[in-house]
């Protein structure tokens, strides 16, 4: 079985993507040069992609800082220190417009080259930082589009399913999964805004949250941040 699996190089991905290999899955991961004002996820994706044993591992690149409006692909300030309730009150400047509906249209187009029945993506509606494209309905919404949108769908050859297994996971549970699939901590990256060194902030929400995470699961995580 084929799968076409979306991987930042952050914690949540690199759990999804272990996760696909661990339920028999032929891995094809998928990642994005966007434009993002960082590009150390890039690494951390390429050795997770290596360390987890993907078949094979492509970057698709796109530049979404054409229509700007996002704090990873403008000149916009990173929120920093923000507490949950904080983070929860409104979609944050951190939101790319669209993102997970383009990134998961170049997914369903490598599947469809791939005759790929199944993608994987590791949005998670708990702990997610307010981003509309992580709940279920915008995924569900998205397989029902996937199924009429291309040639081996209407031919009958593929069945497009979406896969989310960290959904309904808080970051603990994710970091626990991640634990127990092995996925390597220390080669993940989650921080919206590192030094030139590439070393996480700390403060912003992504690193907040996992700081959270390893630290209700009484895990210690490798790469801080």
């Amino acid at each position: 079985m084929k799968a076409v699996c979306l991987l930042s190089g952050g914690l949540d991905s690199a759990t999804c993507l272990a996760y696909a290999r661990r339920e028999g899955f032929e891995c094809y991961a998928l990642s994005f040069d966007y434009g993002q004002r960082h590009h150390v996820e890039l690494e951390a994706a390429r050795k997770v992609a290596q360390a987890l044993g993907a078949a094979d591992h492509r970057v698709a690149r796109i530049d979404l800082r054409i229509f700007g409006h996002s704090a990873l692909t403008d000149n916009i300030a990173v929120p920093k220190g923000r507490d949950e309730a904080a983070m929860n009150r409104e979609i944050p400047v951190t939101y790319v417009p669209a993102r997970n509906t383009i990134f998961l249209s170049f997914a369903l187009a490598w599947a469809e080259v791939l005759e790929a029945n199944d993608i994987f993506i590791g949005v998670n509606a708990l702990d997610y930082s307010g981003y509309p494209d992580c709940r279920p309905e915008f995924i569900e919404a998205f397989e029902r589009m996937s199924n009429l949108a291309t040639k081996s769908g209407v031919e009958g050859r593929t069945r497009i399913r979406i896969r989310t297994p960290l959904i309904q996971l808080s970051k603990a549970d994710i970091v626990r999964l991640g634990r127990d699939l092995n996925v390597p901590f220390e080669l993940t990256h989650s921080c919206y805004d590192p030094d030139a060194s590439g070393r996480p902030c700390g403060a912003c929400d992504s690193c907040l949250l996992r700081a959270k995470g390893f630290r209700e699961a009484g895990i210690a995580d490798g790469a801080c941040a």
